[in-house]
């Protein structure tokens, strides 16, 4: 039977369509190739990885506690803000996590802060002492705020209607200094923790335009954090060696409440890098009693203030952050080198956890051994908690990428 020209023509079209569908769903190691494909299944976990983020030059995600998204309104697709270089410095961009357009959401002179108002649409940030909100559909921008020159002072966190900005200075010039003279971290940490410098919290009234002070400490005040749902619940630590400090603690912004969320109960024992549930209803952070040793993910119930979910991991499963899904049940790490606290010989990976018992159960997503875990990855799910969203640099620069949860 001799095949007619036209249907020739369409088959062939046909197998050439499986064809890129084939070597777009190419296996191949993380990393093995620079650059890599579009999208390919990570050859160790079967798990499929895509680019999120196709746009030239250094793009970042955000740390792992700022929620970078907002919904979409019918089906157009969930954006993601996200950092990108350009020649002006760092702008924030959003990418639509359907159709994975991109759009350029800043052009300002040193452009800071991942601050995202689900509820206005909008990203808020710095541009060098002013404040303002961009929407994220419309790209209209408002003007917030303007700090008093000498207040040298930087906004870390909105709050969930957007009614609420938080800051924190530092009294004086010696924190700057400090980082002046010593810019690695494992230089200046210990030293800003060792002076004790006063430290002041502030928030700003966005309608009023109003900056008011609600607390002060001789404490290196840090890692500033509203609830994604109750507007006057703000989260911040003490920094410094976790082993030293009372690190996590809840204060109301309208009544000046103070809590101290964890109490350690034994030397050495550390905890640390606090974040809300995405329906605020848990504050989770990583325990480890004592430090290196035995390590946990703890749950603190925001009605009862207490301790009620503790998850106990390997010493491979311990990850520098984690995340977790909006019925908490299923969470994710972005685990670590052998030079992080864990000193795990095998804890390069992406994770996928889900509680068993007392236990975390595992499930690799990504194998990291060609990313350089200086730049942490930070790992988010994504709105519709199908992929794990992470950063990496094993390209050779920095992207950001993400993982499906369903294993092909």
């Amino acid at each position: 039977m001799i095949m007619s020209k036209k249907l020739a023509v369409l088959t062939l079209v046909v197998l050439q369509a499986g064809m890129t569908a084939v070597k777009a769903q190419e296996v191949m190691e993380t990393g093995g190739a620079k650059p890599m494909p579009a999208q390919w299944i990570d050859s160790e976990t079967s798990h499929k990885v895509i680019r999120l983020v196709n746009r030239e030059n250094d793009n970042g995600s955000f740390y792992f506690n700022n929620t970078p998204f907002v919904p979409q309104i019918k089906n157009e697709g969930d954006l993601m803000v996200f950092y990108g270089k350009t020649d002006k410095g760092e702008q924030l961009f959003t990418v639509n996590l359907k159709t994975q357009k991109i759009e350029q959401l800043t052009n300002r002179t040193k452009v800071s802060g991942e601050m995202v108002c689900a509820k206005t649409r909008e990203a808020f940030y710095q541009s060098t002492d002013s404040i303002f909100a961009v929407n994220v559909n419309t790209h209209k921008t408002r003007f917030i705020y303007a700090f008093a020159p000498e207040f040298k002072g930087r906004v870390g966190t909105v709050n969930a209607d957007g009614t609420y900005m938080a800051c924190v200075k530092a009294t004086g010039e010696q924190e700057r200094e400090i980082l002046a003279k010593y810019p690695e971290k494992h230089d200046f940490f210990n030293r800003i923790y060792d002076v004790h410098i006063q430290h002041t919290l502030y928030v700003l009234d966005v309608k009023r335009k109003v900056l008011k002070q609600i607390h002060q400490e001789n404490e290196w005040t840090n890692h500033l954090l509203f609830s994604p749902t109750d507007p006057d619940n703000l989260s911040y630590c003490h920094e410094g060696p976790w082993e030293k400090v009372d690190r996590i603690w809840n204060i109301n912004i309208k009544t000046g409440e103070n809590k101290l969320l964890h109490k350690r109960t034994m030397v050495n024992e550390i905890a640390g890098h606090e974040f809300f549930s995405p329906l605020g209803n848990t504050e989770w952070f990583d325990l480890q009693k004592p430090k290196g040793q035995t390590f946990f993910l703890a749950g603190i119930n925001m009605k009862t203030e207490k301790e009620d979910r503790v998850y106990q991991m390997n010493r491979n499963e311990w990850s520098i952050h984690f995340n977790v899904t909006k019925d908490e049940q299923t969470f994710a790490g972005d685990g670590g080198n052998s030079g992080q606290v864990a000193k795990a010989p095998d804890g390069m990976w992406i994770y996928l956890f889900k509680p068993n018992g007392d236990h975390f159960k595992s499930e690799k997503l990504v194998n990291m051994k060609h990313h350089n875990y200086h730049l942490e990855p930070n790992v988010h799910f994504s709105p519709d908690e199908k992929w794990v969203i992470f950063r990496a640099n094993f390209e050779g620069h920095e992207g950001v990428y993400a993982v499906e949860i369903a294993k092909h």
